[in-house]
């Protein structure tokens, strides 16, 4: 897989915006526009049903050397074999934890990325051990619509003082894109605007060539 140093655009295969696809067509179309990680999440499915996901999703990331991560279930991310699992506040502090070697298994290579929605809680994830640290949700977004956001002011913070590779999320689409990238962003996440695309591939590749050009 690619260092995640060198990644810029993680995308998702989040089952509330399949609108019926087939989570392994859109893992393929995803692929096939540029993804350099993919996220499984699906908040409203049992165990089995994200473990049968992944397995089919697994094969087509391998193929496109693209980073496939697990969201929130740990022991699916091992089971099957994927790279990165990605947990929430509540899934990792909140739960006890202090450092991602308490969660990572010696019989698995599976990295850990956290949710961060402000610089104490990046810091934290950083003395942890995170792979990677998700920094929002920037603008107000439907996948979070509780969450209050944490606008460019953290995404400016994090371009001065996060070590690890990160990933500005939240609201971002081709109206934001610009200035989350002006204000030091390097790497995104993009659910809605890319899954409520009329073609995914496309809408896929003119985030990913937006990232490209402003390097």
């Amino acid at each position: 897989m690619k260092p995640l140093a060198d990644c810029k655009l993680y995308t998702f295969v989040d089952t509330a915006y399949l609108h019926g696809r087939a989570p392994e067509l859109v893992a393929q179309q995803l692929c096939d526009g540029g993804s350099d990680l993919i996220q499984l999440r699906a908040k409203n499915s049992s165990p089995e049903e994200i473990h049968r996901m992944a397995e089919t999703i697994l094969p087509i990331t391998r193929a496109a050397n693209v980073c496939l991560v697990i969201n929130d279930h740990l022991e699916i991310a091992r089971a099957v074999g994927a790279d990165i699992c990605h947990l929430g506040q509540e899934d990792f502090f909140d739960a006890g934890y202090k450092h991602c070697s308490e969660v990572r298994s010696q019989k698995s290579e599976v990295g850990i990325g956290l949710s961060t929605h402000a610089p104490a809680q990046a810091q934290c994830a950083i003395v942890a051990g995170a792979d990677y640290v998700a920094i929002g949700p920037i603008y107000a977004t439907g996948t979070k619509p509780t969450a209050k956001p944490v606008t460019l002011d953290y995404v400016r913070w994090a371009a001065a003082n996060v070590t690890v590779p990160w990933f500005a999320i939240g609201g971002i689409n081709f109206q934001t894109i610009d200035a989350v990238l002006a204000a030091g962003a390097k790497g995104i996440c993009v659910v809605s605007a890319i899954l409520n695309a009329p073609d995914i591939t496309k809408a896929c590749a003119e985030f990913r060539a937006k990232l490209d050009e402003s390097r």
